[in-house]
């Protein structure tokens, strides 16, 4: 029984001019969403390639200087593109590319895409994800919709009956072929993102075991979606009641849903604007203590703890430049501060993640989008940590070039300068992603979203035959 519906519903579905185009603008529109992913993800990890030796090459060859002097020149730290943000593109597009490292300051990621682009982007982009997330459960529905209510206004329904057939076979073989086609294509455009990630050299690791969780997050999804459409048109009376129902699903969980999870997620835990947390550090920063400004009630009680500790009365005794100490002294304090202020923006983000976990129960599409990007390493999470590794990796050097400073020169010595090889020697800036238990670990409560929804979907798929 289950085989002869399941030829049965395909043959039907070939014979549907309606869904013989829809088929083929899904395609096209694949196609053309990875084509134009793979242009973009090559052109920009060719840049972050080329940027990233050019600025280590000026870096090297900025000569003999003073080393504080160096640290006020500054360097960039470049955020690599990763290979599944051929697949989803997350947020990348407005978290930034690089990240200025300079003394004293701690800056946040810039030249972000969106910032470049025009009123235009506010259609939004054609990326694979926006197809696998928004255009392929339309197509579901449009399969789907009249699953069970063309039988009822066919009267095929009654003939069925008389035959004693299997509801269980009879709903499995509806249900596996409105699956399948959707199957063939996702399993299509993963194939090609495999083909063509795995034969890109030099733009980042690509592995297997990602693509896969990727692949296996997408096909939850399309079965979620699939369960609930047949369920939908088993409770209704009428195709065209079936259609708007399943269209208004839609709507709640693709559209609606996510902008009500963002507004109650902002509205409860809201981020400082710009202009307060420039003030709040700038505060903090004035009551601390100031590497460059020696005259300080701080910088004369670092003054005096140095002397007693080394058991000297003058700075000059010191077997170290002082003024270099200090500058060091004040690069950690305001260290400090910036970590506590971005702490409390992470902090913030935090809260809101699990506004938006704990109203992933309203909707699929939310702990679906959130595995995506954490899976493809587009979230913001991902963001947050290549943010601490640039952050680290400016304390690290201002620390290696004031140290320098305050080992090879005397104290009220400024015409000091290092050695233009010294500079070579400062490690570049690395960062590798979390690993992909990580992020899984990461977004549990997702994963158990996912499973709750899997599974309540296929239970209230198997009391349509109590009712049908």
């Amino acid at each position: 029984m289950t085989t002869r519906t399941f030829i049965k519903e395909s043959k039907e579905m070939m014979r549907d001019g309606r869904i013989r185009i829809a088929f083929i603008i899904v395609i096209l529109l694949l196609g053309a969403a990875v084509w134009i992913s793979m242009r973009q993800y090559q052109n920009v990890n060719a840049r972050y390639e080329a940027a990233k030796a050019a600025e280590r090459e000026v870096w090297d060859n900025q000569g003999k200087k003073n080393p504080h002097s160096a640290a006020h020149y500054g360097t960039y730290a470049f955020k690599p593109k990763y290979p599944l943000s051929l697949v989803d593109q997350g947020v990348d597009k407005y978290t930034g590319t690089s990240i200025f490292l300079e003394a004293h300051n701690r800056n946040e990621a810039q030249f972000s895409a969106a910032a470049d682009q025009t009123g235009l982007a506010r259609f939004g982009d054609l990326t694979p994800d926006f197809v696998l997330l928004f255009m392929i459960p339309l197509l579901i529905i449009l399969l789907g919709y009249n699953s069970f209510t063309k039988e009822r206004e066919m009267g095929t329904l009654t003939l069925l009956k008389s035959q004693g057939i299997s509801y269980w076979k009879w709903i499995w073989g509806k249900w596996t072929a409105l699956f399948l086609p959707i199957l063939l294509i996702t399993s299509v455009l993963f194939l090609v993102a495999s083909i063509v990630l795995s034969n890109l050299q030099d733009f980042g690791v690509f592995k297997w075991e990602s693509l896969f969780a990727l692949f296996a997050i997408y096909i939850v999804y399309y079965i979620i979606i699939s369960n609930l459409v047949l369920l939908i048109s088993a409770k209704a009376k009428k195709s065209g009641i079936s259609l708007v129902i399943s269209l208004c699903v839609w709507i709640i969980a693709c559209l609606a849903a996510p902008k009500v999870a963002s507004n109650f997620a902002e509205d409860r835990y809201p981020f400082p604007t710009r202009q307060e947390f420039a003030a709040s550090v700038l505060k903090d920063k004035k009551a601390g203590l100031d590497g460059h400004n020696p005259w300080s009630k701080e910088s004369k009680l670092l003054e005096k703890k140095v002397l007693e500790e080394y058991g000297v009365d003058s700075l000059h005794q010191l077997p170290f430049n002082f003024d270099g100490y200090r500058m060091q002294k004040g690069e950690e304090h305001e260290a400090e501060i910036y970590l506590k202020h971005y702490n409390h923006l992470k902090d913030q983000y935090i809260q809101q993640s699990k506004v938006y976990r704990n109203l992933a129960f309203l909707s699929p599409y939310l702990p679906t989008r959130f595995l995506s990007m954490a899976v493809a390493q587009t979230d913001y999470a991902t963001h947050w940590d290549f943010a601490d590794a640039a952050e680290d990796y400016r304390i690290a050097t201002q620390k290696f070039l004031n140290n320098n400073f305050a080992q090879n020169s005397e104290y009220g010595n400024w015409s000091y300068q290092a050695d233009a090889a010294f500079y070579k020697q400062l490690p570049n800036f690395e960062y590798d992603p979390p690993e992909l238990n990580v992020i899984l670990n990461r977004n549990s409560s997702n994963l158990m979203v996912m499973g709750v929804w899997l599974l309540g979907s296929f239970g209230l798929l198997f009391f349509i035959p109590k009712n049908l």
